[in-house]
């Protein structure tokens, strides 16, 4: 099954790609790889929650919010692929978690985004993974993703 069904099935769109707010692109393409810029955790243009994780944000909201920051990066890397049936496979999810001191479940907030990556790809959502606790995020997001994806070779 393709993603863009396995996406339906799941009653879920892929969201607008916002324009960036600096100087950057949402994704960019070298050779047969896609890197997304961070992705925050927006859904429909509002960011769905701020604060720190341990604090005012609870492990199942930070997993939600890493859920939208990893479709807010398949929908940046769609874009840039010229479509979702574009994308083979994820490579790489690297997640920040805005973390109060103690705080050690980053790998556990990540769960959220590469659960809905293996969702989305099945097997070919199967990735290497960093999570890292980090002092603040933009906006005071509780958690960013970048996300690494494959194409097919052209040809």
């Amino acid at each position: 099954m393709d993603p863009q069904t396995r996406l339906s099935e799941l009653g879920l769109e892929l969201p607008p790609v916002p324009t960036p707010a600096g100087s950057y692109v949402p994704a960019t393409r070298t050779g047969n790889l896609i890197f997304t810029a961070g992705q925050l955790p927006f859904r429909d243009g509002e960011l769905h929650r701020t604060g720190k994780v341990g604090a005012a944000v609870m492990l199942d909201e930070a997993q939600e919010s890493a859920r939208l920051c990893a479709l807010n990066a398949v929908a940046a890397a769609a874009e840039r692929a010229g479509g979702l049936e574009n994308l083979r496979d994820v490579v790489k999810v690297t997640g920040f978690v805005a973390s109060t001191p103690g705080f050690n479940g980053q790998p556990d907030v990540m769960n959220g985004a590469s659960e809905l990556l293996g969702q989305l790809f099945g097997e070919a959502g199967l990735h290497a993974r960093s999570a890292v606790g980090v002092a603040e995020l933009p906006l005071d997001a509780p958690v960013e993703v970048e996300v690494v994806f494959g194409l097919d070779p052209p040809g």
